[in-house]
């Protein structure tokens, strides 16, 4: 399966993509079991990266990506990376988004005040924007710091902090950045200090005003507070197997286990991971 990222609604239900099998899927709350609720290749869908629940637009969103080369063939006929959005109650797809360019991989989501998508592209300095209504993402912020590095991964995770402005990680580097939201455009690009090094920075969720759960593929859920150009960083759990996203339900993290090295590195060619794929659960500080 090689779960990718995971994604939650208010009732605690928990929706998780998955980049080897292609589709999602769903895990209704009260111990039920998992249910293949989107097929693989539904609606021209390939290998799922980031996904992200939307209730207030009924859209369950999820960023498709053609891994074929790396060997991943999922039964689909579209190519490139596209932003796919899924209706929330029946799991119909409703909105496709192509990314355009050359250097293209949709890799993480997250909604604006307007109910716009806001989209990292890890192959590009680029956070695009799909309007509502839209089917043709827009480039919304691009910036030299936000670069991939050669042969690396660049952005990453997204999250909107209390503040209205825009948080983005680059996966490689495990570099953090805040994007300031002017009039709902992009402004500055900072890039911020975390207080330890971060390694194989990944998905972003907001956890209150200035603070957000941050994944590190080395293994890590962290608690990330942002304080001016600064970032605290506090590990709430350690020794996952690449973990890759992260879904909070009430006081409750949720933490999908990747094993992405299986995937992309080419000295595991061949390997088989550590079957079954989990999601664990962790419990979260009151403070």
């Amino acid at each position: 399966m090689f779960p990718e990222n995971l994604t939650s609604t208010k009732d605690g239900t928990l929706y998780v993509g998955s980049l080897g099998s292609g589709g999602i899927i769903r895990i209704k709350p009260h111990g039920d079991k998992p249910e293949l609720w989107i097929k693989p290749g539904a609606f021209g869908s390939r290998s799922i990266f980031g996904i992200l629940a939307d209730e207030r637009s009924n859209t369950l969103w999820a960023c498709s990506n053609d891994l074929s080369a790396l060997g991943l063939v999922i039964a689909s006929s579209e190519t490139g990376s596209a932003l796919k959005g899924f209706d929330l109650k029946t799991g119909q797809g409703k909105v496709s988004a192509k990314l355009l360019g050359d250097h293209t991989l949709c890799n993480d989501i997250a909604i604006g005040a307007d109910g716009s998508a806001f989209v990292t592209n890890s192959a590009a300095p680029q956070i695009l924007r799909l309007p509502p209504g839209s089917n043709q993402p827009e480039v919304w912020a691009t910036d030299p710091l936000l670069a991939p590095p050669a042969g690396g991964a660049g952005l990453d995770g997204i999250a909107f902090g209390g503040d209205g402005n825009l948080y983005v990680d680059t996966y490689s580097p495990g570099e953090l950045f805040r994007v300031d939201v002017v009039d709902g455009k992009a402004g500055k690009v900072t890039k911020l200090k975390p207080s330890r090094p971060l390694v194989l920075s990944d998905a972003i969720r907001p956890l209150g005003s200035n603070a957000f759960l941050i994944i590190e593929g080395a293994g890590r859920l962290d608690r990330m507070r942002i304080q001016g150009d600064g970032a605290l960083i506090e590990t709430l759990k350690d020794g996952y197997a690449t973990p890759t996203g992260v879904a909070v339900v009430r006081h409750t993290a949720w933490v999908s286990e990747g094993q992405l090295s299986y995937v992309f590195d080419p000295a595991k060619k061949g390997q088989s991971p550590n079957l079954p794929f989990h999601i664990y659960s962790a419990a979260l500080p009151a403070h």
